[in-house]
């Protein structure tokens, strides 16, 4: 039985990583997905990747106009949301992050009582990475806006669920690396790093965490 069968999604970073993997289970297990991304060729990719059940919308998230145009590409559709998976984030060292309480603003007229956000946070949230404490603080308060903001919502019997995921083997991964570590091996100490600091010694997948967000997407969460 499909899990998300009927339902319609919002995915923010939709194109790679985490946002493309989890648009792939959201389509397989029923739901139609509307993703964005800055990129238009990776944005092309992904929907062919995907194969049905999606609609890409090119855009970047901390900019209100490719805001409105997410959301007016819902509405013209007819459709109502039933899912907003918040994801798109960029980690730059003191950058702050691109997913906003704005950027949720423009979701909720659209989304159905009883549906679900969720919200991308990292491991970060609890840890002491050098160089990136803006960030890992944008993904604390993430960890901290969602009970107040289900509180918020439940006369509307809307969830709010956050996943902190681990260092995950994404197309950014590598370039994090090089940001926090410059170097020749930047890529290889940051992953020896990374796994000697986790039970199962490996970077997260994609997968994995996509098929969490399916979990707390679908009605048995």
């Amino acid at each position: 039985m499909a899990l998300l069968r009927g339902k319609t999604a919002v995915i923010t970073g939709g194109s790679t990583g985490i946002g493309l993997a989890t648009a792939k289970r959201f389509a397989e297990e029923g739901a139609y997905v509307f993703i964005n991304g800055r990129s238009q060729a990776e944005l092309d990719a992904a929907v062919r990747e995907i194969g049905e059940n999606v609609t890409g919308v090119q855009g970047d998230g901390s900019k209100q106009g490719d805001r409105d145009r997410l959301y007016t590409a819902v509405a013209d559709t007819g459709r109502r949301l039933d899912v907003v998976f918040a994801n798109a984030a960029a980690i730059n060292v003191a950058r702050i992050g691109e997913v906003t309480q704005e950027h949720l603003q423009k979701a909720l007229p659209l989304l159905n009582d009883g549906g679900t956000i969720i919200l991308n946070s990292s491991d970060t949230n609890a840890k002491d990475n050098d160089g990136i404490g803006v960030y890992a603080a944008i993904m604390a308060a993430l960890r901290s806006l969602a009970p107040t903001w289900a509180a918020e919502l439940r006369d509307r019997n809307i969830r709010v669920g956050v996943i902190s995921p681990d260092a995950t083997e994404t197309p950014g991964i590598d370039t994090l690396a090089a940001m926090l570590n410059p170097g020749p091996n930047a890529a290889g100490e940051f992953e020896n790093y990374q796994h000697s600091v986790v039970p199962l010694a490996r970077y997260a997948t994609a997968e994995e965490v996509a098929n969490a967000a399916v979990l707390l997407a679908s009605d048995r969460a």
